[in-house]
Formats: structure tokens, C-alpha cells, sequence
């Protein structure tokens, strides 16, 4: 297969993924923005989490919350676990790595937070443990997964989601979960400030 060849095939998988995602999972994603506006609209903020490629995801949507998405409006109150290096290095150093969100978590989560973690698999032991520390803190938990949703997904309570890429390929999951994140902060948008034309 020569480069050419090589590259439409990485295009049309990823043309493929995103269809299956906007066929199975447009209800999902928007119980999850409604999720996210609620609790941000009663005060409270949104946590989130992801490892390697995830945790990139996961700092974009705390920067676009934080900052701004397509439109001048307020900022929201979000925060990423993956961006504070000195306390990531000094928990797995002190601790283990498994726990560089779960400690943050019960250190700065309340009852009325979310956490929106992030992980292809759904195995990550680092992201198990940050769903386990947000359930003891009575959070709810938004989880973007891919394959068979791991760990994660059999952690799921009755009012979590999780939003699972119809994928075995880790890198087309990653890049739906990028078009997920950015999908939720328009319907936030949207139902918080209301329909901007573009």
C-alpha cells in the first residue's frame, strides 16, 4: 500500500467512527450536556480526567469552559486534574500514580460536582479510582470511553453516563472523543445562553 492509499484509509475509518457516533450516540451526549448544565447552573463545577492522549481531551474542554467555546460569553467553572505537574509527581512518587486524581478529587469535589473522565479503554487504574473517589464524594460521573468500556463502564451508577465510541481502534476513539467534547460545549452554550446564529 503506497502513502496515499495509506491515508484515505485513515480517513475513511475516521469517517466511519464518527458516523456510527452520530448514529447511536446523539441521546446520550445531549443527557450528558443537560447533566452538565444543571450542575453548573446550581453553582457547582466539573471536574475532569484523562491520561496521555485523554488528558490533552480533557484540558480542552476546561479550557473552553473556562475561557470561551464560539462565542463571547461568561466563564464556567471547570478544571482539568492533569494540568498541576507538582502534585501529579508528588502523589505517584508519595503514593502511587493510580491515585493523581482520586486524592485531588476528594480533596476539592463536592456532592452536586461532575467528573467527566476520559479513557479509550475504560481500564485506566488512575481514572477507576478517580469514578470510585467521585461516587464517595456523591458525584455523579460522565465517562467517554471506546471498545467495550472497561472498568469503567461496570462502575456506571444509575445516574452516570457513559458515552462509548463504537470502536476497537484507540486512535479513532480518541479523535471521537475530541469531537464529543466539543459537541457538549455547544449544547452547553446553547441551553445556558441561549441560540447564536453563525
Amino acid at each position: 500500500m503506497n502513502l496515499h492509499d495509506r491515508v484515505t484509509d485513515i480517513f475513511d475509518d475516521h469517517l466511519v467512527t464518527l458516523h456510527r457516533c452520530q448514529e447511536e450516540l446523539p441521546a446520550t451526549i445531549a443527557s450528558a450536556s443537560e447533566l452538565m448544565v444543571q450542575c453548573l447552573l446550581s453553582d457547582r463545577k466539573i471536574l475532569t480526567c484523562g491520561n496521555g492522549g485523554s488528558a490533552n481531551i480533557a484540558q480542552q474542554l476546561s479550557s473552553k469552559m473556562l475561557n470561551r467555546f464560539e462565542r463571547e460569553r461568561p466563564a464556567l467553572p471547570a478544571i482539568a486534574l492533569s494540568t498541576d505537574s507538582s502534585t501529579i509527581t508528588s502523589i505517584s512518587n508519595d503514593y502511587s500514580y493510580n491515585e493523581i486524581f482520586s486524592k485531588q478529587i476528594r480533596a476539592i469535589g463536592h456532592e452536586g460536582d461532575i467528573l467527566l473522565v476520559i479513557s479509550s479503554s475504560g481500564n485506566s487504574a488512575s481514572i477507576v479510582q478517580a469514578v470510585q473517589a467521585a461516587h464517595d464524594r456523591a458525584m455523579q460521573v460522565i465517562a467517554l470511553t471506546g471498545k467495550d468500556g472497561g472498568d469503567c463502564a461496570r462502575l456506571m451508577l444509575s445516574d452516570d453516563i457513559e458515552i462509548r465510541v463504537p470502536s476497537e481502534s484507540t486512535p479513532r476513539v480518541q479523535e471521537s472523543h475530541m469531537t464529543i467534547i466539543h459537541v457538549l460545549c455547544d449544547l452547553i452554550d446553547q441551553q445556558i445562553f441561549g441560540t447564536e446564529t453563525y
